[in-house]
């Protein structure tokens, strides 16, 4: 593969993104993701996946330069649907995913984040949904998964305002399952890893399976109505300013169209 890289150890992969200088979720790596659960799903040797980022970030969000080449909301929307696929894959996927996270997890990378079973975080790392700084949405499920994790309210802040929280802050809403110092992270999820991966299998597969019985059932409709209106943003005249001055590095002028 071209930006993921992994190794097995224990049982447990280590699966590594690297597309510098942010680990951009472009489509490629996406679809690589996918590829990813092709490869392990039926090997025995695997057990639990632990998900990082190469650099400086876990991933710092989508490649807005991808977004250029996209000529209409309907295409938009597809293109929505097919990573919320690939997302709700990883979060109903038969062996536990951990995302451990350093230094930034925004946009499409915390939504991929946010799809893992569980989040460890860097104390000084970044989370957040800035899309409406663009004048866009998330589309890759964060409207419906976020509140999950950090409640109606404080979901409602971070989605208008695009402001981040620390890792500090994520593990204190919710949002991840603890915080470390950066210099641990790496250690620390490695032995929640390992500590899983002696466990068995089959009851393993069987409690990830359970816990998708708690999910609300309007999620599904949820996402797919996230979808639809990612589209229709993305033709608005905002978005097409807000996209142009992320590329020319000035701040967007928004005109409400």
């Amino acid at each position: 593969m071209e930006f993921l890289s992994w190794n097995v150890e224990n049982h447990v992969a280590t699966v590594t993104l690297n597309r510098p200088p942010a680990n951009a979720l472009a489509r490629g790596v996406i679809l690589e993701v996918n590829s990813l659960l092709d490869e392990v799903e039926h090997d025995d040797n695997v057990r639990v996946i632990l998900l990082k980022g190469e650099g400086r970030f876990f991933s710092a969000g989508a490649d807005i330069k991808e977004f250029t080449t996209v000529t209409s909301g309907e295409e938009f929307s597809k293109l929505a649907s097919s990573g919320q696929t690939i997302f709700e894959r990883v979060e109903t996927f038969s062996k536990p995913i951990i995302a451990a996270i350093h230094g930034a997890a925004l946009g499409g990378g915390l939504e991929l984040a946010m799809s893992c079973h569980i989040r460890l975080v860097a104390d000084n790392a970044k989370l957040g949904l800035p899309e409406l700084q663009l004048g866009l949405i998330p589309g890759f499920a964060g409207t419906q998964r976020l509140p999950r994790y950090v409640g109606f309210a404080k979901a409602a802040e971070m989605l208008l305002t695009s402001d981040p929280i620390s890792g500090k802050d994520a593990a204190a809403y919710g949002l991840a399952n603890h915080a470390y110092p950066e210099e641990e992270l790496i250690e620390k999820a490695g032995e929640l890893a390992a500590k899983i991966a002696k466990k068995s299998p089959v009851a393993v597969k069987a409690a990830l399976e359970m816990l998708q019985y708690v999910k609300p059932e309007s999620y599904h409709e949820g996402v797919k109505a996230e979808a639809n209106a990612f589209g229709t943003v993305f033709v608005s005249e905002d978005a097409k300013e807000g996209i142009s001055a992320f590329i020319e590095k000035r701040q967007p002028d928004f005109k409400g169209k």
